[in-house]
């Protein structure tokens, strides 16, 4: 586990006076990295860091490093690459270092602020890509409030099946067709059995959904046939982001059974830009508890560290803004609110779990933690839940109903750590507007 340090001081300010507005995602507690461009340019790709509403340019700090440690050098070095692979590659103890060298230079005071200044490029004329390039993504099911409320739907008599508090599940998914945060999404078209139907047809989705997870960074990898243990696990963790993993819920039912997710989920999955590092969450940490009658996790998913602090204090949030809502000139309306401390399965059980039977993960590679519902129903992370598959629309304002996603439809992703004591950090935002069908 991340240890508490100098960085997490609440006294902190930086020389970038927008970091130190309240209710900042991007104070200098924070630090996230994203990889990006000047937007309308042919510049190359590279490195930066949030802090305020500007981008640290990393590529562009020059011998600023000159004269630090090693480790500082290393993973400058590596951030001067069109991707974060390589600074992911390079470990915690080089993370750790980068992140304090960052947060002493960008502090108010700094003696470094005045060369620095220059290598600052605005939130707002930055064009962002996928931070990492991801070689493979698996998508978990982590939360046992939505498999319960899902299984509901379909299964009344049996809403979880037996093997979910044993195993965490997941099924892998497509990793060309995630994108960043702005990047439009395409209605998906596939097989469809309406109703009633003996046949099926081909047809745009009609009960197009969102999901609300997180994502998980893998940093060092580890390799074939050698599992990560759990006491581990986070070592090979480098950060987390926002993650929509749309889903289009009609192709989904006729085509899962018996081998799961295919075209339903493969169409499009959003990422945020900014990834937030283990490091920055280290204040938000809670104890992870397995409650009576559940059955505890097998040796392989357990240990002391886990339970003393495997959790993590995350608050999330939908939010839809609708054609009528944007030619009105309304705010986006918030759905829901839910927090990844209510997760089934930790990031440390998911790491486990994935290499536990020797699957080698590499730099780069996304986990998703699957749709985050709370136990309660408005704290719901899917339309398939908030609606109970369509039966109960949303009135949402100006009167405009929703069962599922229309054309024009855009949804806002959110997240954020607060704690007493601490400086709130977030994590930006994922967001995606709903396109026609081609």
């Amino acid at each position: 586990m991340r240890a508490i340090d100098e960085t997490h001081d609440p006294r902190l300010t930086s020389w970038v006076s927008t970091a130190n507005r309240a209710g900042c995602d991007f104070p200098i507690q924070n630090l996230p990295f994203a990889v990006f461009r000047r937007a309308g340019s042919a510049e190359p790709l590279r490195c930066g860091v949030g802090i305020g509403d500007a981008i640290l340019d990393l590529t562009a700090l020059g011998a600023a490093a000159a004269g630090e440690e090693e480790a500082v050098a290393q993973a400058m070095a590596a951030c001067a690459q069109p991707a974060l692979n390589a600074l992911m590659a390079l470990g915690a103890p080089a993370w750790l270092a980068l992140r304090r060298w960052l947060s002493r230079v960008l502090r108010a005071g700094a003696d470094e602020a005045g060369r620095l200044a220059a290598a600052l490029v605005p939130q707002s004329a930055a064009q962002f890509v996928v931070p990492a390039r991801i070689g493979d993504y698996t998508d978990f099911y982590t939360s046992i409030h939505h498999a319960t409320a899902v299984g509901r739907l379909f299964r009344p008599d049996q809403p979880l099946l037996p093997n979910y508090k044993w195993v965490p599940i997941a099924y892998h998914g497509r990793a060309s067709s995630i994108i960043v945060s702005g990047t439009g999404v395409r209605r998906p078209r596939g097989q469809l059995l309406a109703r009633g139907a003996e046949c099926p047809h081909v047809g745009p989705s009609e009960r197009l959904d969102y999901e609300l997870e997180l994502g998980v960074f893998i940093g060092r990898g580890n390799r074939l046939g050698e599992p990560i243990p759990i006491e581990r696990a986070e070592e090979h963790v480098f950060g987390l982001c926002l993650l929509n993993d749309w889903s289009a819920r009609d192709l989904q039912a006729w085509e899962y059974q018996p081998l799961g997710p295919f075209l339903a989920k493969n169409f499009a999955t959003t990422v945020s830009p900014w990834v937030v590092t283990l490091e920055a969450l280290a204040p938000f940490r809670a104890p992870w508890r397995r409650l009576a009658p559940d059955p505890s996790p097998l040796p392989y998913l357990d240990c002391s560290e886990l339970r003393a602090a495997g959790a993590l204090e995350i608050e999330l949030e939908v939010a839809l803004e609708t054609a009528a809502m944007r030619a009105r000139n309304l705010a986006p309306q918030r759905l829901s609110q839910s927090d990844f401390r209510d997760s089934y399965w930790s990031i440390a059980q998911m790491v486990a779990h994935h290499t536990i039977n020797g699957c080698n993960l590499a730099p780069g590679d996304l986990l998703g933690t699957g749709t985050q519902s709370g136990p309660l129903p408005e704290q719901a992370g899917s339309l398939l839940e908030l609606t109970a598959a369509g039966t109960r629309p949303l009135i949402l304002a100006g009167a405009e109903p929703r069962a599922f996603l229309c054309d024009g439809d855009r949804v806002i992703l959110r997240g954020g750590c607060r704690r007493p004591g601490f400086v709130r950090i977030g994590f930006g935002e994922a967001a995606g507007l709903v396109l026609p069908s081609a």
